[in-house]
């Protein structure tokens, strides 16, 4: 089994925590899953998704509760059906999330979704009380539903920008990552997802079949289909972000760094749908919305760390990624931290 169809350990722990908080996990449950029990407390194990997506249905068949009993009211068996069932009759992508986030806002007591879109951006903004944060693990489990059903509407992955959590950063977030975003930011004042807003244009084709498969396999589909696990362009990604920009390996060398030719480079990329000059620009998109979400960072002092030549040149590269300006972008994220 390859490691990109594998969950770490940690997350079934997480499950646990909140259905099985009295005492030692369910032996016979995790049997049922095709879980090894010894290996829960091993650092670094890791399950099938399969095997998690089964623990995940029997987990919300005992409790009634496909959100593992971490909201007052939670969703009842059933839910992913309906809420899936309901958006795909929706026009639109944006028509679809609307519907969706409907759903969850009746159905949950203190998660409360909305959809903003301004401009080229779009965020969905979780209203929540404000005492103390919820787990990652709550907050992931939601984004899960989310953007898992959102991505299957569109028949693709929908990219993330950012993921912004008032909790604090957990020990473990590798899964997160390469499920959802490098770009995960803990302790803010809010906590949303940012995508670019053309992608709620596009259309929902989706019919009773398909619908029938996705609950069939989900939720191991929504785990492993729509994330973003090579490992070659995680590699590369890992190695852009430990240099500074101006310091970035053109692609002879970083095959050679890579101990294969730089044609081969580019053939197993291209297997992938990648480039290296399109993981470059991923990665400056990244790091670009991370250091505007600073805003004690200069607009001139952004463009430098990303190794722009000038203010000027990084202007017209972010509107070309997002379609709006710097300064557009970082309002928003500022104006989000106001709102409560």
């Amino acid at each position: 089994m390859s490691e990109k169809d594998t969950i770490s350990m940690q997350l079934v722990r997480e499950a646990l925590l909140q259905t099985c908080p009295a005492g030692e996990p369910d032996a016979a449950l995790l049997s049922q899953a095709g879980i090894d029990l010894q290996a829960l407390q091993r650092p670094g194990a890791r399950v099938s998704a399969e095997a998690y997506a089964r623990l995940w249905r029997l987990l919300a068949r005992r409790c009634n509760d496909e959100f593992f009993a971490m909201d007052p009211r939670g969703l009842p068996s059933g839910s992913l059906a309906f809420l899936s069932r309901s958006s795909m009759a929706q026009p639109s992508l944006a028509a679809a999330m609307e519907n969706a986030l409907a759903f969850l806002s009746l159905m949950l007591e203190d998660l409360q979704p909305t959809l903003v879109r301004q401009q080229s951006l779009a965020e969905i903004v979780i209203n929540e009380p404000r005492d103390a944060p919820r787990r990652a693990f709550t907050y992931f489990t939601f984004w899960m539903i989310v953007h898992g059903v959102a991505c299957w509407l569109a028949g693709r992955r929908i990219p993330i920008l950012a993921i912004e959590l008032r909790c604090a950063e957990p020990p473990f977030c590798d899964d997160y990552r390469v499920m959802f975003s490098e770009n995960l930011q803990f302790d803010r004042p809010r906590t949303r997802m940012i995508i670019t807003g053309d992608c709620l244009d596009l259309p929902i084709r989706r019919s009773a079949q398909d619908l029938e498969r996705f609950l069939a396999e989900a939720p191991g589909n929504i785990l492993v289909k729509f994330r973003d696990p090579d490992s070659l362009a995680r590699r590369i990604r890992h190695k852009l972000l430990s240099l500074d920009a101006a310091r970035w390996p053109d692609a002879e060398r970083l095959a050679s760094d890579l101990c294969m030719s730089a044609s081969t480079l580019r053939r197993r990329l291209g297997e992938q749908g990648q480039t290296y000059q399109g993981l470059k620009d991923s990665v400056r998109r990244e790091l670009a919305i991370a250091w505007l979400a600073e805003p004690e960072l200069g607009l001139v002092e952004v463009a430098e760390r990303l190794g722009f030549a000038d203010s000027s040149s990084f202007y017209k590269a972010f509107r070309k990624w997002f379609g709006c300006n710097p300064g557009h972008y970082r309002n928003l994220m500022l104006q989000g931290e106001g709102r409560g």
